[in-house]
């Protein structure tokens, strides 16, 4: 049975319509099928998807990347990879079911592949935790982590979780130490690392394996330091207010690249990933396979200095215009001062002023 998002309710119906025409049993027995009307139908369910997808609001692309049935870490790892050999344990206290990592062949060259498994039925979803990784988590990407950097072996991160375990037991063994250990180890390492956010990216349980030098999103999910209820939870105390908070974080891909915080991103078709699995897979695969030749050419010290640079430039070049002003209004402003103090003696008469000037000036920004 497939599941429909609140902006799909006509979709739904026409799809209900349509799988009633192609079955060719009906109450009166065998009937003909209905080719043409078939063939309307289709067209105008292609249609509306295009027409919804387009016009996603930031709340809505939030439903699409959390949508039960998009592809999951392990779901990437089976079509993507060969030879996978699952690794378990962090060798000091048990194994982390929502995580799953070990070594695998990637066109036949040898990779360390790590993804965050959310489950895909309530059983493996308990199991997983739905996705949020526990200390024992981290501590065990980072031991492999640290292997694969040892042999020279490419890292490949899925990212999909709406945020580490904030249980009592977590806290109590070290959640926030291994969450800062995992992003240290991957600033650490001289081995390109490549991250895909193939859903949700919550906080810290997603920047700790997305430290990478190249972070990826598919067009549908989504990137953020909080949920989006919960910033509504905190700001307003109405997590109702979901579509607000989500707009304020720009928590979308396209928002993020202008940003500089991701570096690409793969788009999906029509309808989400959810409905085409097998091509978001595919251009998966190239956009991987691409990063992995062009850091062919690194040198070690090379790989390094372009992750810790990346990280470094964000934020680099923005201001703050409603602050500030641009830098050429600082200078005229500066000069304004000078002029202004050097024809004026009396010292306390210059403080006095240039307070007047300064008060009047900010009195006027704050006017709408």
């Amino acid at each position: 049975m497939k599941n429909y998002l609140d902006f799909e309710r006509e979709v739904k119906t026409l799809e209900e319509e349509l799988e009633k025409l192609k079955d060719p049993f009906n109450k009166e027995g065998i009937s003909e099928v209905d080719t043409k009307k078939i063939n309307i139908i289709q067209n105008e369910i292609d249609q509306k998807l295009k027409t919804s997808y387009l016009n996603l609001n930031h709340w809505q692309k939030t439903q699409v990347a959390r949508h039960e049935e998009r592809p999951k870490a392990k779901f990437f790892i089976k079509n993507l990879f060969s030879d996978f050999i699952n690794l378990s344990g962090d060798r000091h206290f048990s194994e982390d079911e929502a995580v799953i990592a070990g070594f695998a062949k990637f066109n036949n060259r040898s990779v360390l592949v790590i993804g965050q498994e959310k489950g895909d039925d309530l059983d493996s979803r308990l199991k997983r935790n739905f996705g949020m990784m526990r200390p024992e988590g981290y501590r065990k990407c980072v031991r492999l982590m640290k292997l694969a950097n040892k042999f020279n072996i490419p890292i490949i991160s899925f990212i999909d979780t709406p945020g580490a375990y904030p249980g009592i037991g977590a806290e109590q063994r070290g959640q926030a130490e291994a969450i800062a250990s995992s992003i240290e180890c991957c600033m650490s390492l001289t081995v390109p690392i490549i991250s895909v956010i193939i859903g949700e990216g919550g906080s810290g349980g997603a920047i700790a394996l997305a430290s990478a030098n190249k972070v990826l999103m598919l067009e549908n999910s989504i990137y953020s330091v909080i949920s989006p209820e919960g910033c509504a939870a905190i700001l307003w105390r109405d997590p109702s207010k979901s579509l607000e908070a989500a707009k304020a974080m720009k928590i979308t891909a396209h928002e993020l690249l202008k940003m500089g915080i991701i570096d690409n991103i793969i788009e999906e078709p029509t309808g989400g990933a959810h409905r085409h699995k097998e091509e978001v897979v595919s251009t998966t695969k190239k956009t991987i396979e691409d990063y992995l030749i062009e850091f062919e050419r690194f040198s070690k010290e090379e790989i390094f200095n372009q992750r810790k640079q990346k990280f470094l430039n964000i934020g680099k070049e923005k201001r703050f215009p409603s602050f500030i002003g641009s830098e050429s209004d600082l200078i005229k402003k500066n000069k304004l001062f000078s002029y202004l103090s050097s024809k004026i003696t009396d010292n306390k008469m210059k403080i006095i002023l240039i307070s007047l000037l300064a008060l009047t000036y900010f009195f006027i920004k704050m006017l709408p």
